[in-house]
């Protein structure tokens, strides 16, 4: 098999370029300049996370889902059952903590078996084949955009929290929601798209003080109850969630409907878990072990986090605002803090930590969602583009998907959080029941120790998973659940209309007969379009003779009478050319349509091909692109489809040349 020499790594032309002794493009340079140095694909295998760096990126956005997930509870809870809601999130909580230990299991399942990035959808691809695991791809290729809009929208109302709280009820940041939000999705992308090592290193570090302020809010609010001074929330402020009248029975009056809608807003809390198993590619050797560590230590972080925030909220009579400030967690923060100067110090710090966590959470979208979407790609579920490692070596194309979706649905909703949390766990959950049932499906076929357990693990999760989804929808459905309901199959439905289309194009290749490359014409002209006689014209004449035709022929679309006069006449008193220039009558100024007639006789004997050669003269000023319009792209479309017909544009720097010729020099038609 013969190797392509300029397909092998060329380093010192890599040097060259360093150097300068190349002329790279203007945009390209911008690009060098923002992202720094090109990484060669060598060193995709340094670019690994390490446990703990792992643990911070990947687990940001699970574990940041405390700060609003308690809330979201009692946001559901108070308005019916008032104060009894601060009694009753304590077994919700409770219920969803157990929620937690099975979806830790199944996943540290799903971990140990694949060990490859997709999580869930190499579950349900590998049991249920590829046309079913579009389901999990489209669930969560849905639930990392609407991750990314929730957590930044998050991560600014905290900010506005701190100043509510700190600033004695200013509000002055209230108009910021949405500006300050798409500055930071802007950011996030801008950090990926520089490469995982250095997201890394950027959006680790506030995973790690958030868990530091959580458990510094909680050991203070402790000391502070041992003491008998830890004080509740004014359930009459102006602002807050209008509180319902408790009724009789261990439901306080709540329905059933009730218990489950909270039940189910704190599912939120557990968004992200699914993060590390779909960006396990991200980790270093042995995969599988590594992830799985991170994935249970991920999960007793937040488990701790989760009964921690709640049980604050129970105690303290945290509320939810009407507007979503101050948040519930700030309110814990100044309640267990106080309000003092070291007070203050220790609600700016706990308010920055979570606003840090959440914005840093958003990026976890920005690991998985790339490396999923590249995964289905290769399956050919999605445009291949999307395998295609960017300038940093991250799936540039994902990054930037991503970051436009997730844009528009903040923009659609205005940043709130409230809005966004009803499009948020349908995605993700369905994830989790692809997960556990493909696995069920897969212990089944298997005889091997702890089956039984296994199995009931992981149906469990998945029953459970499609409970929640079912509640989300039913429950959601008026407040922005529709919108995910009717996304999900017309997703799913675009997935596998394009992997029919490659597989049309794979099986039209395959009917082809032996030697289809091989020409079938005896003769072979070339003709050259001219539209004035220039270096551009020439350029193409020499190329035209480098292909060594039959013959050689210049065209010129006669539109202008007088301007064809002139042209022939130049042609016939220069030396520079050697071939006849043919004038086409083109009254009717159709171009295209004189054009396609002439190839059509040209070769309808059914035995001549014909090359097509326009020049395109390329021009880097403005004026220049006004002053010269292209035709080059219009005529290959028109004459593309017709038999033994090529079409070659051929690119010259007019405004280069233009400059050599200003200076003095002629410049090389090569």
């Amino acid at each position: 098999m013969s190797v392509c020499r300029w397909c092998l790594p060329r380093p010192e032309a890599n040097a060259r370029s360093d150097s300068g002794m190349t002329l790279d493009r203007p945009m390209y340079r911008v690009k060098r300049h923002l992202l720094g140095k090109p990484l060669t694909t060598e060193r995709v295998s340094e670019e690994k996370l390490s446990n703990r760096t792992a643990l911070g990126v990947l687990a940001s956005d699970c574990i940041s889902s405390s700060a609003y997930g308690s809330e979201e509870m009692l946001r559901v809870l108070v308005p019916v059952v008032g104060t009894a809601a601060f009694t009753m999130v304590m077994p919700v909580t409770g219920a969803i903590l157990l929620v937690l230990l099975l979806l830790t299991l199944c996943y540290s399942d799903v971990v140990t078996i694949y060990t490859r990035a997709g999580g869930s959808y190499v579950v349900a691809r590998e049991n249920f084949g590829p046309d079913v695991a579009q389901v999990a791809a489209v669930a969560l290729l849905v639930d990392y955009i609407v991750t990314v809009a929730v957590q930044v929208s998050a991560g600014t109302n905290a900010l506005i929290s701190l100043a509510h709280l700190a600033g004695n009820g200013w509000t002055g940041l209230d108009h910021l929601q949405l500006p300050v939000s798409v500055a930071v999705i802007v950011l996030l992308a801008y950090g990926n798209l520089r490469g995982v090592r250095e997201a890394g290193r950027m959006f680790a570090l506030p995973a790690y003080l958030f868990m530091a302020a959580i458990g510094l809010v909680l050991f203070m609010a402790a000391v502070r109850a041992a003491t008998g001074g830890l004080p509740r929330a004014d359930l009459n402020a102006p602002g807050v969630v209008p509180l319902g009248t408790p009724g009789d029975g261990w439901l306080y009056g709540a329905s059933l409907f009730i218990v489950l809608r909270s039940f189910a807003n704190g599912g939120s809390s557990l968004t992200g878990l699914e993060a590390i198993s779909n960006g396990i590619s991200a980790f270093r050797e042995p995969q599988g072990r590594n992830a799985r560590r991170t994935l249970i230590a991920m999960s007793c972080v937040l488990a701790v986090l989760v009964l921690g925030v709640s049980t604050l909220a129970h105690y303290t009579h945290a509320v939810p605002y009407i507007d979503g400030t101050p948040t519930v967690i700030a309110q814990e923060a100044r309640l267990a803090f106080g309000s003092g100067t070291v007070g203050t110090a220790g609600l700016v710090f706990v308010q920055l930590s979570t606003a840090l966590v959440l914005y840093t959470g958003a990026n976890t979208p920005f690991t998985g969602f790339p490396f999923l979407a590249s995964f289905v790609a290769q399956d050919r579920f999605l445009p291949r583009l999307l395998t295609r490692r960017g300038h940093r070596l991250a799936f540039s194309n994902g990054i930037i998907a991503l970051a436009v979706l997730s844009l528009a649905l903040l923009l659609a909703t205005g940043a709130s959080v409230d809005k966004l949390v009803a499009l948020y766990a349908i995605g993700v959950f369905t994830a989790f029941a692809m997960a556990g049932s493909g696995l069920t499906a897969y212990h089944l076929r298997r005889r091997e120790p702890l089956r039984r357990v296994k199995i009931t693990v992981n149906m469990l999760a998945a029953i459970i998973s499609a409970a929640v989804v079912l509640i989300f929808a039913v429950t959601k459905f008026t407040e922005g659940a529709w919108l995910v309901v009717v996304v999900f199959p017309l997703g799913v439905w675009a997935l596998i209309r394009i992997n029919r289309e490659y597989r049309h194009e794979a099986a039209a290749l395959q009917r082809l007969p032996t030697g289809a490359d091989r020409p079938r014409a005896r003769r072979h002209q070339v003709f050259v379009l001219v539209e004035t006689l220039d270096l551009a014209t020439l350029k193409a004449l020499r190329y035209a003779h480098e292909l060594r035709p039959d013959r050689v022929q210049a065209v010129h679309l006669a539109v202008d009478e007088a301007h064809a006069r002139r042209l022939s006449a130049v042609w016939e008193s220069t030396s520079a050319t050697s071939v006849e220039l043919e004038l086409v009558a083109c009254p009717d100024r159709r171009l295209r349509h004189a054009m396609r007639e002439l190839a059509l006789r040209t070769t309808q004997d059914g035995e001549t091909s014909l090359t097509v050669l326009v020049p395109r003269r390329m021009y880097t000023n403005v004026l220049g692109k006004l002053l010269h319009r292209g035709t080059g792209e219009t005529m290959a479309r028109a004459l593309g489809q017709l038999p033994h017909v090529a079409v070659t544009i051929l690119p010259f720097d007019a405004s280069r040349a233009v400059r050599l010729l200003e200076s003095g020099h002629v410049p090389e038609l090569d």
